[in-house]
Order: structure tokens, then sequence, then C-alpha cells
């Protein structure tokens, strides 16, 4: 199974023009089981570039045999049109369950900017077997925020991991209750918003003593005598200042033995981040 992380800066390239035809060819191109994208965009004419067609729609359309989950974390409204921006995820095996989670935003005076961040769940029939994938965007601007949300998924993973461990699919109950097995075995993608060296970073990957699956960063697990190759940074955009690692997948411990290859794709500049690719049997 090869799944791919991209935060695609709603298809803004570094010359300031959207060119949503850009990424949809870097991913056919890439030729992925499962799509995780961040920063798509809907209606909002303000966005360099002028993002006012419905990315959601454009992507979901490009890729028609894969089913897409839509969490557009903002929503805001004018003349009664809803002005959306949030993650996508598409799955070209078989989706059994989805949760949308929303990840906590504490007021913070220190960083008053900010938008609502989330994260989607998708339990996937994978050729490996059932696998949770994961994909979010976390805060920028807020270190509080964002250190929030991380405990907040670490917190989830726990709690999916516990139940897996404890419930059992019971087709005697009403049909709403018949959720299917839920496995604790997880990757989680996205843009985290945070360096390697980080608190943040740290505390992701920190182990646990409550019984989850330990998460392990795939590239380090994959690449551990390799320079960590940057996901944003490159082509002259105007952010960040130097070239650095953002984005990234975690795994369960339990999957490592599947792990054939995680990697940067540093081509192309449709976006001011890179595309990262992982391969998984």
């Amino acid at each position: 199974m090869r799944v791919i992380s991209w935060n695609i800066h709603w298809g803004c390239g570094k010359d300031s023009r959207i060119r949503i035809h850009a990424i949809i060819d870097v991913l056919r191109k890439l030729n992925p089981d499962v799509i995780c994208l961040q920063e798509v965009a809907s209606n909002h004419a303000d966005l360099e570039g002028n993002a006012s067609a419905n990315q959601f729609r454009q992507l979901a359309g490009a890729f028609g045999g894969y089913q897409p989950v839509i969490e557009p974390t903002s929503e805001i409204y004018k003349n009664n049109m809803p002005r959306l921006f949030g993650n996508l995820l598409l799955s070209k095996f078989r989706i059994t369950q989805v949760h949308r989670h929303s990840l906590p935003w504490p007021p913070d005076a220190a960083s008053p900017a900010g938008m609502p961040r989330g994260m989607i769940e998708a339990v996937i029939d994978a050729p490996g077997g059932k696998v949770r994938v994961l994909t979010t965007h976390l805060e920028y601007h807020s270190p509080v925020q964002r250190m929030a949300q991380i405990r907040h998924l670490k917190y989830l993973h726990w709690e999916a991991c516990e139940r897996a461990r404890i419930f059992q699919p019971d087709p005697s109950l009403d049909p709403p209750y018949q959720l299917g097995y839920r496995p604790g075995s997880a990757i989680y993608c996205g843009d985290f918003n945070c360096t390697p060296e980080s608190d943040d970073y740290q505390a992701l990957i920190a182990p646990d003593d409550n019984g989850a699956l330990p998460l392990v960063d795939a590239w380090r697990h994959r690449h551990p005598a390799i320079a960590r190759a940057p996901t944003a940074g490159l082509h002259g955009f105007r952010w960040p200042e130097k070239a650095d690692c953002y984005d990234y997948f975690f795994v369960t411990q339990d999957l490592l033995p599947r792990l054939i290859e995680v990697e940067v794709q540093s081509e192309t500049s449709a976006s001011d981040h890179q595309p990262i690719v992982l391969d998984i049997t």
C-alpha cells in the first residue's frame, strides 16, 4: 500500500498562481492507494491566487475510483456561502469506518491568530489487513495550542488501542452500534508544524506506559544514518526561512516489519510543502 501526505497550499505555487491540475498530475504520477491532503480550500477568493473553486470537489472528481473523506476544519460564512479550509483523504481501498476528530483550540493571548484544527481517521481494508490512516494539520502560530493538539492526538491513539483490545463486533446490536473492528495499528501523517528538534516532536514519539502501541517516526526508522530530507523551504517560497522538516509519517510499532520505504518528493514546486510517500506491505 502506498500512502501520500501533502500540504498542497491550496494549489498555490511559487508564482502565486493556483494550479490544482499540477497537484493532480503529481499525485497521479506517484500512483498512491491512499491520498492525505492538507490545506484544501473552497470558496476562498481572498486567499493568494484566488481559491474560489471547490477544491474538495475537484480533487475527489479527479480520483473517481477513490472513496473521499472531507473534513473542512475551518467553515466561515460570507454572504451565506461557506468558505471551507481543511483536510481531504482519498482511498482506493475500502473504508469501513470514518471518525472526524476536532482537536483542542485553547485560547492563547500570546498568539490570538489561528484556526480550528482537526484530524481524519479512516479504517481501511488494506492488503495487509485493517489499518487506521489518520491525517492532520496542527496549529502553526501557537505553541500552546499545538502542544494541546499533540496531547489530544496521543489520547485518541490510546483510546483507539484500548477499544481495539476490549471491543468485539456484535452483529446483534442495532445498526448504528455495528462499527466493526477498529484496529490499534495506525499510520499518522500530515503537517505537524514542528521540526524534529522541537518539544512537540518529542512529545509525539515519547513512549507511554498506558498500553498504547508506540508511535515511531517512519523516516527515522527507515533512514537512521541519513540526514532528514526537508519537506518545506525549497523552490524559493517565502516561507520558511530555511529548508526543514514539518511533515511526517508516524506508524505504530507493530507495522515496522511491513515498512518498505518513506521518502520526500522534492522536485515539485506546486506547493510550499513537498509530498511525502510511505510504502508498506
